[in-house]
């Protein structure tokens, strides 16, 4: 069996693709970069892995920092990594819609940087798995494909600015060594259990609802004809796997997006009948609900990141050509959204009282 190494352990998309990995048998070691101040928690990560039973599978810490050159790995490590390691996944990145963009630059652009400098110094690499993400398309609309990384007029906030950047350089590696870049969409829990480690992206808008739930009805925010696309954690790791070991996913940028997705409007009124009993009644301006969370102590209270509105209004479609040729030979497909929402919302309120859970809002 091969060998591979992960960045971004204990990430919530490290943590299962390392479980589905083991599941399908393919490493008989990984090595997963953890930073120093999260020790720790990867031990403990890595323990509850291990419940599965399964043996002669390792998962082994290699103490890093993408910021730092060599992902400041330790030199003699390093050496023996570069004479193991067929599989190296980049997943390590600050994924905060409201992050700051110094912060984004520092751990997206220089971190992708200085790892894409690391990775190129593995002899026997089979494939470099980089995940990106389907929102480097920033503003652009109408139909976005994955045979295009066009730089856009602007972008929504610096997370898609500074993924834009990273993906940029990765693109420069496929002439080098065995690429294939991922594009995830808004990526939410398990399609099935709901579980996830927090509650960010769509999780927001379950925020709000919930917050205002005692309210004699709940409007729609705007009048909105954009459709949002948001895919189960288990399509992107099962999806992400066997890209990974197929040669047709060589040198190709994939959108693990939701070839059907639904209107943002119809998934709104499911969460809010899901978890208020009842449907939104009228509307609101866009213009005053993005005013009201511009507002620190509102958007607290509501556990809402404002950049997340950006999203309601904006007119694109992912094409899914390239990725659903792969998956098909392999019979990997998109669960449907609003059919596996109960399970999301289930979920959501057995934990929604641990803070553990939730994004600090800035």
């Amino acid at each position: 069996m091969s060998i591979a190494l992960i960045s971004g352990f204990p990430g919530f998309l490290a943590i299962n693709i390392i479980k589905e990995l083991r599941q399908q048998t393919v490493f008989s070691s990984i090595y997963v970069i953890v930073l120093p101040y999260q020790l720790e928690r990867g031990k403990e990560m890595i323990q509850e892995i291990y419940e599965d039973g399964l043996e002669d599978q390792r998962i082994v810490i290699v103490e890093g920092d993408i910021t730092k050159p060599n992902a400041g790995i330790e030199k003699e490590l390093l050496i023996q990594l570069q004479s193991e390691v067929e599989y190296i996944w980049h997943l390590a990145a600050i994924y905060d819609l409201a992050v700051l963009k110094d912060i984004a630059w520092k751990v997206n652009v220089q971190g992708t940087e200085n790892f894409n400098d690391l990775v190129v110094q593995f002899p026997h690499i089979k494939r470099y798995m980089y995940f990106s993400t389907a929102y480097v398309a920033g503003k652009r609309e109408g139909k976005l494909l994955e045979t295009e990384l066009v730089k856009p007029t602007g972008f929504k906030n610096h997370y898609e600015e500074t993924k834009y950047e990273a993906e940029v350089l990765v693109e420069k590696l496929k002439e080098k060594i065995p690429v294939t870049i991922i594009r995830p969409g808004i990526v939410r829990g398990h399609s099935e259990t709901g579980v996830t480690i927090k509650f960010d992206g769509p999780y927001f808008f379950i925020n709000m609802i919930r917050n205002l739930r005692k309210l004699p009805f709940l409007p729609y925010l705007g009048k909105s004809s954009a459709f949002i696309n948001v895919v189960p954690s288990d399509y992107i790791t099962k999806a992400s796997i066997y890209c990974s070991f197929s040669e047709d996913a060589i040198g190709q940028t994939v959108h693990l997006t939701d070839p059907k997705p639904y209107p943002v409007e119809e998934v709104y009124r499911t969460f809010v009948k899901e978890i208020t009993g009842k449907y939104p009644k009228g509307r609101i301006p866009l213009s005053l609900a993005k005013a009201s969370v511009a507002i620190y102590p509102v958007r607290k209270m509501l556990q809402v990141e404002k950049e997340t509105l950006d999203y309601l209004t904006w007119n694109s479609s992912f094409d899914t050509t390239v990725a659903e040729s792969i998956l098909s030979k392999g019979n990997i497909t998109c669960p449907d959204f609003i059919e596996s929402v109960p399970a999301m919302i289930s979920f959501y309120n057995l934990h929604r009282k641990d803070q553990a859970f939730h994004i600090p809002i800035k």
